[in-house]
């Protein structure tokens, strides 16, 4: 009886002792740079956070987390092109939704971000549209709002919300045309921007940007990064007694960065604080994994680190690895509310009737209505993909074609994985008509393996081509392979397809008869460096093209399967 009453004291004496626990970088693999954190003890003590998409549809994706180390999907502040029309004809990859601020003020969660048409000349003022997406409902992608437009001629806003009931913003100029961090109010009722105003130059490091600020023991901490986001990526720190400024920098800057280390986490950067429902501090920051071979396919992936944040000093953060060693983290417990599943979750997904696309599906661009039908009568428990004229690079590579392009994936979360799908070709008559599945980074970086119907041969072909930047720019054919005639596609009309990691730097691309997977046959292979470039990470997905030519097609997927198959740390 009495342990029976020691047990709540014990259990509390357990924690205390127990300062440290183990986790794993990073937190949210894959695509999901430029990262923004919060702890909301109102939601049950929740941790959320935001992170950019770029010209990826669905975007700004959300993710919860009870422990901060199971993180779930719970929804897509962009989930409607009525948002933002003008992201449809935005050029170039690098263009779209930049770094996006996650807070939560007064029962409201806001996102801060900026559309940046980054073709533009980077003096142009309209080159940046600064918006505030808001929601009292963080779990439902339709309940985050039309945004609020205001006129600020740069990127990175974020907000602090100061006792004196005024709202102050930071963000970064044009860094090649006029570096540093600048500040002024804002009117979120009416989005009347006050007078624009320099704060800080940082530490003399290319690209001021990404600026946070932070009020505690008195001070204005103002959070930034340095170096640009490659190999020189960097945080560093100043203060001041008034939010105004000036601003002193930290003598220990830069506080977190891996640049020339042998880290197999590299440009390491632009970072966000928040504090655990212990009052412990935590970073989260944006990395890549990096390979021998410099290659990162998977893109910028956000990381998490424990800081140290004594009274009246600069915060110290811990370096960042693979296995790490911070704050006391709770048992482990999943958000029960939201839309979508864990990071790592993976798909098995067969197209039920009257169910929409789960939230981790996404488009480049925005997807043409009706080219995407989920279990259509006649063809149930399928996805009913209609062709584009276009292919996947598109006209020039970089530009929106006006009639879209049929593409429908989901980021890769996994050092090696296999992703597979079964096609339904019968209705693929006419040469150049094309169905496959691909890793695509964007318009210039993919590599698709595609059933063809080929004017020069007798019967379909499997064909694997891709186009890329790097090293250099090229578009080859990677290998053609005549369809076996014991595959008895012509009989069946019926395709497997399957795309794996073979090892760290390279994708396999398979394909056979459908419920035959011992008769898959490898096509080719194609190397992960030429998915490393640009602000993105890699999507596996599926595609459906009459390569320009005038006769459109319908194409059914089935069997859609993404299964993680390890992840590497170290």
């Amino acid at each position: 009886m009495l342990l029976r009453h020691l047990l709540p004291f014990l259990g509390l004496a357990v924690e205390v002792l127990a300062t440290h626990s183990t986790y794993l970088n990073p937190i949210l693999p894959g695509f999901h740079p430029d990262p923004s954190c919060i702890f909301v003890p109102e939601l049950d003590d929740t941790y959320f956070c935001a992170s950019s998409s770029f010209l990826v549809f669905p975007g700004i994706p959300i993710h919860a987390s009870k422990d901060l180390r199971s993180w779930k999907l719970i929804s897509n502040a962009l989930s409607r092109p009525s948002q933002l029309s003008l992201l449809n004809t935005t050029k170039r990859a690098t263009s779209g939704i930049w770094a996006s601020t996650l807070r939560y003020h007064d029962g409201t969660f806001y996102i801060f971000t900026t559309h940046v048409f980054d073709d533009y000349p980077k003096n142009a003022t309209n080159r940046f549209d600064n918006l505030v997406f808001s929601t009292k409902n963080p779990y439902s992608s339709s309940a985050w709002s039309d945004p609020l437009h205001f006129n600020f001629i740069g990127y990175d806003v974020s907000p602090f919300w100061h006792d004196d009931g005024k709202l102050y913003v930071t963000g970064t100029f044009a860094w090649e045309v006029s570096p540093g961090i600048q500040m002024f109010t804002l009117d979120l009722k009416s989005g009347a921007v006050g007078p624009v105003h320099n704060v800080w130059n940082g530490t003399g490091a290319s690209a001021p940007e990404g600026p946070h600020i932070y009020h505690r023991d008195g001070y204005y901490y103002l959070l930034i990064a340095e170096g640009g986001t490659g190999a020189g990526h960097m945080v560093s720190m100043a203060r001041s007694k008034s939010i105004d400024g000036p601003y002193t920098s930290n003598p220990n800057n830069p506080v977190l960065t891996n640049a020339n280390s042998t880290s197999y986490f590299q440009n390491l950067g632009h970072a966000d604080l928040y504090q655990d429902r212990r009052g412990k501090w935590w970073a989260v920051a944006l990395s890549v994994r990096e390979g021998v071979d410099g290659s990162y396919p998977m893109g910028r992936e956000t990381v998490m680190t424990p800081v140290t944040w004594e009274r009246g000093q600069w915060p110290v953060f811990e370096p960042v690895t693979g296995q790490m060693s911070g704050w006391w983290l709770d048992e482990e417990d999943v958000p029960r509310r939201g839309e979508g599943s864990l990071v790592t979750a993976g798909d098995d997904v067969h197209f039920i009737p009257g169910e929409g696309f789960k939230p981790e599906f996404v488009h480049w661009r925005f997807p043409v209505p009706g080219s995407y039908v989920v279990s259509p009568k006649g063809h149930e428990g399928s996805l009913q993909l209609v062709s584009s004229e276009s292919n996947l690079t598109g006209h020039d590579g970089r530009s929106a074609e006006p009639k879209g392009q049929t593409f429908i994936g989901r980021r890769q979360v996994d050092s090696f994985f296999k992703f597979g799908v079964t096609f339904d070709v019968k209705e693929l008559q006419v040469p150049e008509q094309e169905v496959g599945v691909t890793v695509f980074l964007d318009q210039l970086h993919h590599y698709d393996l595609g059933l063809v119907i080929s004017s020069n041969a007798s019967a379909p072909i499997l064909r694997l081509r891709g186009i890329t930047t790097v090293p250099a720019f090229i578009s080859p054919t990677i290998a053609t392979v005549p369809v076996p005639s014991s595959w008895r596609v012509s009989e069946t009309k019926q395709l497997a397809f399957q795309i794996r990691m073979s090892n760290l730097t390279h994708y396999t691309f398979s394909a056979g008869p459908v419920g035959k997977p011992s008769l898959m046959q490898d096509v080719g292979v194609a190397p992960g460096l030429g998915l490393t470039w640009g602000f993105a990470g890699a999507l596996v997905g599926v595609y459906a093209t009459s390569n320009d030519g005038p006769v459109g097609f319908k194409t059914w997927v089935r069997n859609w399967k993404y299964d993680g198959m390890g992840q590497i740390v170290d």
